[in-house]
């Protein structure tokens, strides 16, 4: 009797190992994004966030602009504002080189200040999924780090999606910061150079 009870107790469907466990807390993500969405939706956060308004701040108090610009960044990459949008106004702001230190600035700062938000809620729910292809995309991941988040941030900078499943991957803080660290100069330096000739092109400088 006490055996099978044992058993039972090892298969319980709230186990952290278990089907259920996995992907209740990938619904915890989706429900706590969904949540920052809707009430960034009612608050009207979406719609006042706009190049001009990010321009202002900058242009009106360059510390507390910062700060607000830096804040903005985070929030907005987990209700899916573009990142673009931050670093053109950083660019119409302050010039290329200071734009886009600001903007690398708050780029890392909102990649670091994701993957903690999604982890305490989501863990590493991806590297606990039993499926082939994710396991094999994230073995390769474990095995370079670094490397691997270089080449991703490269491509996709600040995307909310590579954002979630990074940090729901299971990798280490260090390999992930250092990688985003190391990732995000090139592509950044690259949309400076393009939102400055915009700017200068438009007369917005």
């Amino acid at each position: 009797m006490m055996a099978a009870g044992a058993a039972w107790a090892a298969r319980r469907p709230f186990d952290r190992d278990s089907s259920v466990g996995r992907f209740g807390r990938l619904l915890a993500v989706v429900a706590f994004l969904a949540l920052l969405l809707g009430l960034a939706e009612v608050a009207g956060l979406r719609q006042h966030v706009s190049l001009e308004y990010l321009q202002q701040q900058l242009a009106a108090n360059r510390l507390s602009g910062l700060a607000l610009f830096v804040l903005l960044f985070m929030v907005g990459n987990l209700i899916q504002i573009p990142g673009w949008l931050f670093l053109a106004a950083a660019v119409l702001a302050l010039g290329r080189t200071w734009g886009g230190l600001v903007t690398y600035l708050a780029a890392s700062s909102s990649c670091a200040a994701t993957f903690f938000a999604i982890r305490l809620i989501g863990g590493d729910a991806l590297a606990r999924l039993e499926n082939k292809t994710a396991l094999r995309l994230l073995g390769q991941l474990k095995s370079h780090p670094v490397r691997s988040i270089v080449i991703l941030r490269t491509l996709f900078q600040t995307l909310p999606a590579l954002n979630y499943s990074l940090a729901l991957s299971g990798i280490g803080f260090a390999p992930y910061m250092l990688g985003t660290l190391l990732g995000l100069p090139l592509p950044i330096a690259a949309y400076c150079i393009f939102f400055d000739f915009l700017g200068a092109l438009f007369g917005h400088h």
